[in-house]
């Protein structure tokens, strides 16, 4: 038993080795010349997990905690009516989106941690709802994620529309890697579509499977607390958590695996390791992944006149070592990557709001705004 106790931490040091060796070909390096500068936007915020603009360029705000907030004019004010919210461990009030149609219909839409439903504890909901006043009004739940589980960890929960109008969004594992991640019977470890009033699209990829989660696009992931349509392409891009190493960039496509706990460029936490594979036949390769982990959240892809040195490069914030992560690419390959504002903070969020500019969000401190340099 000890002679196979240290084989397998020797492989565990063998497979992180090896991925750390690939990775170190593209190391995140600190720019030599930044144009750039960051100026405060919204002050005094805990962890500000979503952020959304509206048309007459105010700001709705979600706090983890379960608040969601209105900034206009300099001022916070406090939306009512909330939902009932579950805050547990990397779970409560998460994401929020716009319709595409907004001006239009008045509908924005959110994911949170909610106890409705079978058993004890949460799991992610996502609903849509119309701001009149300073009250959320007109709810409606389109999904909730089943079971539910006193875990507290890899909610996902992040939203975006495509260019057809379907509502796209992520749902952790909810710590649960060797049952929900592979199994679309079961919710979790999954990108899920929905048409924007919660009914499945006849075209999802299970829609004929017995059995299976009608909403779900693709599998086999972890925790993706990125997701983001490219500008250009239309097509959905995430990021996820891998566990120590792994963290991933993938471009969802429909009934893919994406390989989660089967292979992966990551171990666990204790150095041990799970899988000795990192890759299969029928599951997804990564565009890029992290070796070590940044623990990347928010996601942001450049197409703005403000940055024209930045045009089509990806943004994630990284919460491990609180800076911004600059990525340029190359035929969907990263062939450079950049930190920016090292020392920031816990970047929860990025965003390219409708005047072109990028805003991050940063846990304890607030929203900034990040603007070219006056000098």
């Amino acid at each position: 038993m000890k002679q196979l106790n240290i084989v397998l931490i020797f492989l565990s040091i063998s497979l992180y080795a090896c991925a750390q060796q690939i990775e170190s070909e593209i190391k995140a390096e600190a720019p030599a010349t930044l144009n750039y500068d960051t100026e405060i936007v919204v002050d005094s915020l805990n962890i500000p997990w979503g952020m959304e603009f509206l048309p007459d360029g105010s700001m709705l705000i979600s706090e983890k905690t379960g608040t969601l907030i209105h900034f206009k004019g300099g001022q916070k004010k406090e939306i009512e009516g909330l939902p009932d919210i579950y805050v547990r461990g990397q779970g409560g009030f998460m994401d929020i989106k716009l319709h595409p149609d907004y001006s239009t219909n008045g509908w924005i839409y959110f994911s949170y941690a909610s106890t409705e439903g079978e058993g004890v504890g949460g799991n992610t909901a996502i609903m849509r709802a119309k701001l009149e006043g300073t009250r959320l009004t007109n709810q409606e739940v389109l999904y909730k994620a089943a079971i539910n589980s006193k875990k507290g960890q890899h909610w996902g929960s992040r939203i975006d529309f495509d260019n057809e109008g379907y509502l796209y969004f992520s749902i952790g594992d909810r710590g649960n890697r060797d049952v929900n991640p592979q199994d679309i019977t079961r919710d979790c470890g999954k990108i899920y579509r929905l048409h924007d009033d919660g009914s499945i699209p006849s075209d999802n990829p299970f829609v004929d499977k017995t059995d299976a989660k009608k909403a779900i696009y693709s599998y086999g992931h972890r925790n993706p607390q990125g997701l983001v349509k490219h500008p250009v392409t239309g097509e959905i891009w995430t990021n996820e958590h891998g566990p120590k190493g792994g963290d991933e960039i993938n471009i969802i496509q429909k009934g893919k695996n994406f390989g989660w706990p089967v292979i992966s460029y990551g171990i666990n936490y204790s150095g041990t390791t799970f899988t000795d594979i990192t890759e299969k036949d029928g599951m997804e390769q990564p565009v890029f992944y992290w070796v070590p982990s940044i623990a990347p959240c928010g996601f942001a892809i450049v197409a703005s006149d403000k940055y024209p040195d930045w045009e089509g490069n990806l943004l994630v914030g990284s919460l491990k070592f609180e800076y911004l992560e600059r990525l340029i690419l190359k035929e969907n390959k990263v062939i450079k990557r950049e930190k920016l504002f090292e020392g920031i903070g816990r970047l929860r969020n990025v965003k390219q709001a409708p005047d072109g500019f990028v805003y991050v969000a940063v846990e304890g401190k607030g929203i900034f705004r990040i603007v070219p340099k006056t000098n």
